[in-house]
């Protein structure tokens, strides 16, 4: 109990640290193209996705996060949902694949999850941003060490956001926010599809 509420600490002070708004793509962009292995090996490419359907991405931190944790459930729990109005949910992360899979264990994901193995993809969209030496310190206290979890030394982190793209590739919703504990809802997203 007492290392997550430490952790949780951590969290909040993450949040202190991260981009600012103006940063991130906005509604009516086109969206950067996204192509990724999933957790299964199976390339994932946008541009195939969008000929048929909409895309919805999900941005997030890590296994660690019980905040990412209890978003990604929840979107797991609407993926039929997401499917019957048309759009394909998938989540990206720093976390290399071994994390990737506990992630999986712990929400139950059935939807593909990236690796965004060099940040590339988190810098595409603008939600990257590098975690300060002093709050790396710090998580690496209560074992959370981003180089063994993101398997490099960049020490970022994604700013959890959503994005709906539109089979036209335009993005439809975004919701970003530097405050961690406020995260799309599967409701706004259906609102959107």
């Amino acid at each position: 109990m007492k290392r997550f509420v430490i952790l949780v600490f951590l969290l909040i002070t993450t949040g202190l640290w991260a981009q600012s708004e103006d940063q991130h793509l906005m509604e009516g962009k086109k969206a950067p193209l996204i192509k990724a292995k999933d957790q299964n090996g199976k390339l994932v490419d946008s541009k195939e996705f969008l000929k048929d359907e909409k895309l919805i991405v999900v941005f997030y931190r890590g296994q660690w996060c019980p905040y990412c944790n209890r978003h990604l459930a929840a979107l797991e729990e609407n993926v039929d949902k997401f499917t019957a109005a048309g759009a394909r949910l998938i989540a990206i992360t720093p976390e290399k694949p071994k994390m990737v899979s506990k992630t999986i264990e712990k929400t139950h994901a059935s939807y593909s999850i990236l690796w965004d193995r060099n940040n590339k993809i988190m810098k595409s969209f603008g939600v990257d941003f590098v975690l300060p030496p002093n709050l790396q310190k710090k998580y690496k206290k209560f074992g959370v060490d981003l180089s063994i979890e993101n398997g490099n030394d960049s020490q970022v982190l994604p700013v959890p956001a959503t994005y709906v793209i539109g089979k036209d590739g335009t993005i439809k919703y975004v919701h970003y926010n530097t405050d961690y504990k406020k995260r799309s809802t599967a409701k706004e997203i259906l609102e959107h599809l």
